[in-house]
């Protein structure tokens, strides 16, 4: 496999210490990119450090569709002395290296660069807008009638709060900061009873605080929205570095039995999809819903098309003959006792049976649903008998690796994760060798696959050091397997 075999993918990477402008000057230079045409994928590394340390932006930019960076540069732009060196074994033969350069100059160096290698800056006039997964997915929630973020800084969630605040004037959203997680939800809780649209989020050590909290949702029956976004875990872990390890956390989230519904977007065009989506699942079914994500799909940035998918795709379901404190005439009770019908604790055996099947009567309502919704995606050769199944961010790798692939195989993306589609995954992959790529270290997923479907999974590519995968890295692991 030659991995220069695609020549019209280029690369910059920017490197320097936290507090030099490291994102800024990357993702000013992916606009600059995107407004004249390029697909773009952008990644961002940096360390749990305010000042100091070394952030590194990579950026991959190709007039074809491009999923993920590539490690090996064309350009890089030192802004400190030690970037040089860290990076100097992925800087190609006859690659542009920027020292102590002004913003504006870089610019004008990539300008150059473009022309040297015969693109036109005015040639190709562009709609599309580099975004990350979290601005995706909060612009979701906004398509679908957000009335209410709440929300506790903590990385790599932050970002769909600080973007929600910035919309808050527009259309009534309003945007919280309580002083912890357990509030944040507690407080979502009482905008949900009180009939108004919310979401929290956070990352997976902050939803384990609103664990009891998360049950009374279920028991309650209160419509919500929890983005759920992954990093390297347990505890504090590695704070600014992903994981897929949290897959099983939260489709068991919460103690007891309850519906609920767990989806995985890939890609900042499925995190906007998903977010508007999910707002309309809660309500309609009024169970809890986690749009679990991840750093990488979080934080890192690709060209998308985010106004075309607005153009008459989101629906906007009504609360229809829900009743809420104020109805006239209505008494309205919540509680997180089991109940009947009526809101009055019962605690007979025949009664809490009843309830709980109640309950779950629902899941048979989200099962008729999710045969009208893609719950599972499939690229590649539909036909092939070697198969790739996978979840979330690892989409991006998996798709650019798919280039490099001495054949073409299937590749199936699972994106409704809780309640798990059985039936069309097993289509999939029945009778197929199958290779389960996932960010983690119990292959989660593959496990997951085997209780529900009964399909064994014992290939496995699994990466759990907290970085992404590389295509090319990747691409070559998957020639050797299906060699």
């Amino acid at each position: 496999m030659n991995e220069d075999q695609n020549k019209d993918i280029f690369t910059i990477g920017i490197g320097g210490a936290a507090g030099d402008g490291v994102k800024k000057i990357g993702i000013n230079i992916g606009k600059f990119l995107c407004e004249i045409g390029f697909e773009i994928y952008l990644s961002i590394d940096y360390p749990s450090l305010i000042r100091g340390g070394h952030n590194f932006v990579r950026l991959s930019f190709s007039r074809n569709k491009i999923w993920n960076d590539y490690e090996r540069l064309d350009i890089l732009v030192c802004l400190n002395e030690e970037t040089k060196e860290i990076h100097k074994d992925e800087i190609k033969e006859g690659a542009w290296v920027l020292e102590g350069l002004k913003t504006e100059e870089i610019l004008e160096k990539i300008k150059e660069f473009l022309s040297v290698k015969g693109f036109n800056e005015n040639e190709q006039n562009s709609k599309l807008s580099l975004i990350d997964g979290n601005t995706a997915f909060a612009k979701g929630l906004e398509a679908a009638g957000l009335d209410f973020y709440i929300g506790y800084p903590m990385t790599p969630s932050t970002s769909i709060l600080h973007y929600l605040a910035s919309k808050q004037t527009k259309d009534g959203l309003k945007v919280i900061q309580p002083e912890n997680e357990i509030a944040v939800i507690n407080m979502a809780l009482g905008i949900s009873y009180a009939g108004k649209r919310v979401a929290v989020g956070s990352a997976t050590g902050g939803f384990a605080l609103m664990q009891e909290a998360f049950s009374f949702a279920g028991q309650a029956e209160l419509p919500l929205v929890v983005a759920v976004s992954q990093r390297q875990a347990p505890a504090t872990g590695v704070p600014t570095r992903s994981s897929q390890s949290d897959l099983r956390f939260a489709i068991h989230s919460g103690h007891g039995e309850f519906p609920r519904i767990v989806m995985a977007p890939g890609d900042p065009e499925e995190a906007f999809e998903i977010g508007a989506g999910a707002l309309n699942l809660t309500w309609n079914f009024k169970v809890p819903v986690i749009v679990l994500l991840d750093k990488i799909l979080s934080e890192h940035l690709m060209a998308v098309n985010i106004e075309k998918l607005k153009d008459g795709n989101i629906e906007r379901l009504e609360n229809g003959n829900l009743k809420f404190p104020g109805t006239p005439e209505q008494v309205v009770k919540v509680t997180s006792y089991e109940h009947d019908e009526n809101g009055i604790t019962v605690d007979k055996a025949e009664d809490v049976k009843r309830m709980v099947e109640k309950r779950f009567i629902k899941a048979t309502h989200i099962a008729e649903e999710m045969k009208n919704r893609e719950t599972v995606k499939v690229y590649g050769n539909i036909d092939s008998s070697e198969t790739l199944v996978f979840f979330g961010s690892t989409k991006s790798p998996i798709l650019e690796a798919a280039k490099h692939f001495n054949k073409s195989i299937k590749l199936v993306q699972i994106v409704w994760l809780e309640p798990f589609d059985a039936e069309k995954v097993e289509r999939e992959l029945e009778g197929k060798r199958v290779i389960c790529v996932e960010g983690n270290y119990g292959g989660q997923l593959a496990s997951l696959i085997s209780e529900k479907t009964g399909i064994k999974i014992r290939d496995k590519i699994l990466k759990y050091d907290s970085m992404p995968f590389d295509p090319i890295e990747l691409a070559r692991e998957i020639n050797q397997k299906f060699s």
